[in-house]
């Protein structure tokens, strides 16, 4: 059989498709999606669009699958001090008062708090005054 005289354009064509292909999914270029947010946290630059909101609210409308633990509620936790359960306090924090609020799963949360956070931690960072 005769090679075509296409054939060595059409090899380095995709040669050089699959390499670009290889270096946008190595770099996370995505199409220009601009930076990935952390599922697991919520920062000041987003709760300053919220600021006249409680935390509950904020969580209920950013992360609200942090309120959905599959084997309990998440407690809430503020500046190291355990609250109770978050939909009991949460709903108490103006979000004006808070730099960050992170989530961490029950396994982490057990780790760092001991028993009885099997549906996670909500943990709320308040600005310094």
């Amino acid at each position: 059989m005769k090679p075509s005289r296409l054939q060595p354009p059409l090899t380095l064509l995709a040669v050089f498709g699959l390499a670009t292909l290889a270096t946008a999914c190595a770099s996370g270029t995505g199409g220009g999606q601009g930076p990935r947010r952390d599922p697991n946290l919520i920062t000041a630059e987003e709760l300053a669009d919220f600021a006249s909101l409680n935390c509950l609210e904020v969580v209920q409308r950013l992360r609200p699958r942090w309120l959905q633990g599959r084997a309990g509620d998440p407690v809430a936790v503020r500046d190291g001090n355990r609250l109770g359960l978050a939909v009991d306090y949460l709903d108490q924090i103006p979000a004006g008062d808070v730099e960050s609020i992170r989530f961490l799963a029950a396994t982490d949360a057990t780790l760092r708090f001991g028993t009885g956070v099997t549906g996670g931690a909500i943990i709320l960072t308040s600005k310094s005054r």
